[in-house]
Order: C-alpha cells, then sequence, then structure tokens
C-alpha cells in the first residue's frame, strides 16, 4: 500500500489506537492532524470526507474511506497479516475483541470529547465535575477488565499471550488518556504492567500523542 492518509488529532485515544496499528505493521502514511479543540474536525473539508465528523479517518490509495479505529485496525489486520493482531483461533479473537471492546466501547464513548464538552454547555459541568466523572467511568471498566486479565491463564505478557495485539492497542489508548485526567492505576497491577510491556515497544512510543506533529 501508498500514499495512505490518516486524518486524526495526537491526543484522541481512537486515532492513538490507528497509529500504533500502523506503526506495528510497517505502513508508512501521512499525517493530517485535525484540531478537536478548535472544532477543525467540523469544518467543511473535513466533513466531505468523513460526514460524521470523527476522527480516525483513514483514506486509501484509491480515495476510499475508512472511518471507526476498530474497523480500521482490522481492515489493516486482513490486509496486513504481520505481525497478527488477533488470535488464529475463534476463541482466541473472541477473547480479544471482547477485551477491546470493553474499553472502546463502554469507556471510551461516555469520556470522548464530545461528550465531555456536552456535560459543560449543556449542564453546567465544571473542571472537577468532568475529572470525576472520567474516573468514575475509566474505573467502571478497569475494575472488571483488571479482575478478567489477572484471573486468566490466557493473559501472558499482554492481553493475550506474549505478542501485543487489539486489546491492547486500546488499552494504550486509553491509559494515555487517563493520564490527563490523573486516573490512579494502583488499584489494577495487571493492567499497569501490561500497558508498562506494551510502552517498551517502538510501534506504541511513535504513535504515542507527545510524539506527533501536532502535539502541544
Amino acid at each position: 500500500m501508498s500514499d495512505i492518509v490518516l486524518h486524526n488529532y495526537y491526543r484522541s485515544s481512537t486515532s492513538y489506537r490507528a497509529r500504533i496499528a500502523l506503526e506495528m505493521k510497517g505502513l508508512s502514511y501521512t499525517y493530517v492532524p485535525h484540531h478537536l479543540r478548535h472544532g477543525e474536525h467540523l469544518e467543511p473539508a473535513f466533513l466531505a470526507v468523513n460526514p460524521q465528523g470523527l476522527v480516525p479517518a483513514l483514506v486509501l490509495d484509491d480515495g476510499t474511506v475508512l472511518t471507526q479505529s476498530l474497523a480500521i485496525i482490522e481492515y489493516l489486520d486482513e490486509i496486513q497479516p504481520a505481525p497478527p493482531l488477533l488470535p488464529k483461533d475463534a476463541l482466541g479473537r473472541a477473547r480479544v475483541r471482547m477485551l477491546a471492546q470493553m474499553i472502546a466501547c463502554d469507556i471510551h464513548p461516555v469520556n470522548n470529547l464530545r461528550v465531555l464538552t456536552s456535560l459543560r454547555t449543556l449542564f453546567g459541568a465544571g473542571d472537577q465535575d468532568i475529572t470525576n466523572w472520567f474516573r468514575h467511568w475509566v474505573n467502571e471498566g478497569f475494575q472488571p477488565l483488571e479482575k478478567i486479565l489477572a484471573s486468566s491463564r490466557q493473559t501472558g505478557t499482554f492481553c493475550h499471550g506474549e505478542a501485543p495485539g487489539l486489546a491492547d492497542i486500546c488499552l494504550a489508548a486509553q491509559i494515555a488518556s487517563n493520564a490527563r485526567f490523573g486516573v490512579d492505576l494502583a488499584p489494577y497491577p495487571t493492567i499497569a504492567r501490561i500497558n508498562a510491556a506494551c510502552m517498551a515497544l517502538p510501534a506504541f512510543q511513535k504513535a504515542a500523542p507527545q510524539n506527533q506533529i501536532d502535539a502541544e
């Protein structure tokens, strides 16, 4: 593949997921930033790419546009099989998707920027209210996730075995967001250990928010 374009925002956890996958697969891409806090994702030029006005959006060399980070990651895994981001066995794939979706479908949607902004504009929430909200929903998800990871023989150095995959991508991206809200990882030693293993890898480091061209 060539001439892949990734529309994203350095601090967006969903964008971080897509960047990690691209780096793990060794795929080159053009980085196009959109500052969400400045409303650049709602400008006509980007809405023409993704009418939903969300990042990331991956534009392929034939002009095809893919949105939604999990769909993007699974597409990349199918067209570039090595290294695999999902196990070969059906049960293993289901487990990894389960772990990933506990973060991507249960924690992230209630804590993304447009929800936090709505809490301010519609309900008058202040900074501490926003922080408490964010921490609450992370803890609601991390408590059962920690129990599942800590008690399963399928958990290894990473969420599933000895190689990072889809679940680890979602976990690392969520923890990067957690840091901005001071989420304490002490109650989650297994999660913290897995995240440390992820962040020791070049792909996760290169894709990290602070290492992007639009990082502030």
